[in-house]
């Protein structure tokens, strides 16, 4: 495709968000922009979320990682339900019960001021990290596609995506995501149902045949059960996929905050539902296109694999140019959808946990400067990755990556909902640092010396050790005799 087009459908696409922003509002408050006034749609949130969660690695990596470890994915996506089912009927009721802007405000209440901000600062890194990945994959194959040729360095390409992001979520933040995630998710969503059409075609496939040719194909696979010290067995993977669910969405201020911006638990909840039902649908349907693109690359002699299987297919092969164009929108969505959120939740963040920001003229001042150095930092997180990064499924690093940043969170929830322990608050930084570092080096030495890979299974080992250290920080120490917010905690959160 030339660059013209793939600016065309920049503008044209940026344009259409811009325009949305506009109109959903004009009040551009913090109670806005953090929290969309307690009043969203739940239905616009679930459909919002998935192309939220969803993202550049999804949309990308997932198909590609099919040749390499078939469908065992699956596998994962099971337990992502599940965690859902922990987050909807465990965190969500905590989090409306204390009523809180951020998240990570539940540790101040529950444990003291250098847990919260703890909390917060490992999320910060976490998602920064996080966002980064995913933006630098989509801007990466975009440039590839046809920039590069025009010799348009990378930082052009990645400064005016994230101007873009900043101009359209720069007021009412939230308010504006609900609505723009429906158009992105949307927009996703076709371009799967396009690439899947043209394949299937493509393959001459037809309902007849379908079982005997999944049947001959050898990246089908979905349960591995047989080498238990794969990183691929059932058990870790499932196991992970809860954990990570519960970690990485239920623990993450970025994918909170829209859904306690629902104005009552039962329409939070019921979002979750849905969105946990369509997510795992959707994510299903990328790993079958996965499938169908290893099948069509075989065939064709294209021996390009993991992160590059989509992009050459949909844009250098003999299928024509409805699935280039489809594939071009779905990813500029997918780019769109995971940094818009990250940029706001991060704002979010550094505005109430790091900066007690109010609601005030100066606060929405200092909302607006945050916001803006946000973009900045972002922007420079995607250079570092483009110069520093391997040649490796982006997802698994991703994967991997969060088990380190999230498990000290994962810990801290833990014990602050199922015990009523107290900790050693100017204790918990150093134990939080201490934990992933231990972490590493235990999943290190059992792959080197015994054979055994935790896989993505390491969120697991991080938050016990997390979890074991803060408990035995707390030990000699008076029970905490209440966890319930008092009127005056509750009446300080709105």
């Amino acid at each position: 495709m030339s660059a013209l087009a793939i600016t065309f459908c920049f503008v044209i696409y940026l344009g259409v968000l811009v325009i949305v922003s506009k109109t959903v509002s004009k009040d551009s408050s913090n109670a806005q922009f953090f929290a969309a006034n307690k009043n969203a749609p739940w239905y616009l949130v679930a459909f919002g979320m998935i192309g939220a969660t969803l993202s550049g690695v999804t949309f990308i990596s997932v198909p590609g990682w099919v040749g390499a470890t078939q469908l065992s994915y699956i596998q994962m996506v099971i337990g992502y339900a599940f965690g859902y089912l922990l987050i909807a009927t465990i965190l969500l009721p905590l989090y409306y019960k204390w009523n809180v802007v951020s998240i990570y405000t539940y540790f101040k209440h529950r444990f003291g001021v250098y847990s919260y901000k703890t909390g917060a600062s490992f999320f910060i890194i976490s998602r920064l990290t996080g966002t980064s990945f995913r933006l630098f994959l989509v801007l990466k194959v975009l440039h590839w596609i046809a920039l590069d040729g025009l010799n348009i360095p990378f930082w052009v390409s990645a400064a005016a995506a994230l101007f873009g992001i900043w101009l359209y979520t720069r007021k009412t933040g939230i308010k504006t995501l609900i609505y723009t995630d429906t158009i992105q998710t949307f927009c996703m969503l076709i371009a799967l149902g396009i690439s899947f059409y043209v394949l299937y075609h493509e393959l001459n496939l037809n309902a007849e045949i379908w079982s005997i040719w999944w049947g001959k194909q050898p990246t089908t696979q979905i349960v591995f059960w047989e080498d238990w010290g794969s990183g691929q067995h059932l058990v870790k993977q499932f196991l992970a996929g809860v954990l990570i669910a519960f970690a990485m969405t239920g623990m993450d201020q970025e994918m909170m905050q829209k859904n306690i911006s629902c104005r009552t638990l039962k329409a939070s909840q019921k979002n979750m539902f849905w969105f946990t039902i369509v997510l795992v649908l959707v994510t299903i349907a990328f790993l079958i296109l996965g499938v169908l693109l290893s099948a069509y690359a075989t065939t064709n002699g294209i021996t390009v694999t993991g992160d590059d299987l989509f992009p050459v297919i949909a844009t250098q092969s003999a299928l024509g140019p409805l699935i280039g164009y489809a594939f071009v929108i779905g990813l500029i969505a997918a780019a769109f959808s995971s940094a818009d959120s990250s940029m706001t939740s991060l704002t979010t963040s550094l505005s109430v946990d790091l900066w007690n920001i109010l609601d005030s003229e100066d606060g929405v001042k200092q909302r607006k400067k945050i916001h803006r150095i946000t973009a900045i930092v972002l922007w420079i997180c995607v250079m570092s990755f483009y110069y520093l990064i391997e040649n490796e499924s982006v997802i698994a690093q991703l994967l991997l990556f969060a088990g380190y940043t999230y498990g000290p969170l994962l810990g801290l929830f833990l014990l602050g909902i199922f015990t009523k322990i107290r900790l050693r608050d100017q204790w918990v930084p150093y134990i939080c640092l201490a934990a992933p570092i231990l972490t590493f080096y235990i999943a290190a030495t059992s792959k080197a010396k015994f054979g055994f890979d935790f896989g993505f299974f390491v969120l697991a080992l991080n938050g016990a050790l997390s979890g074991m250290l803060l408990w035995l920080s707390g030990l000699g120490l008076p029970v905490n005799q209440s966890t319930t917010p008092s009127k005056t905690t509750t009446e300080s959160s709105k």
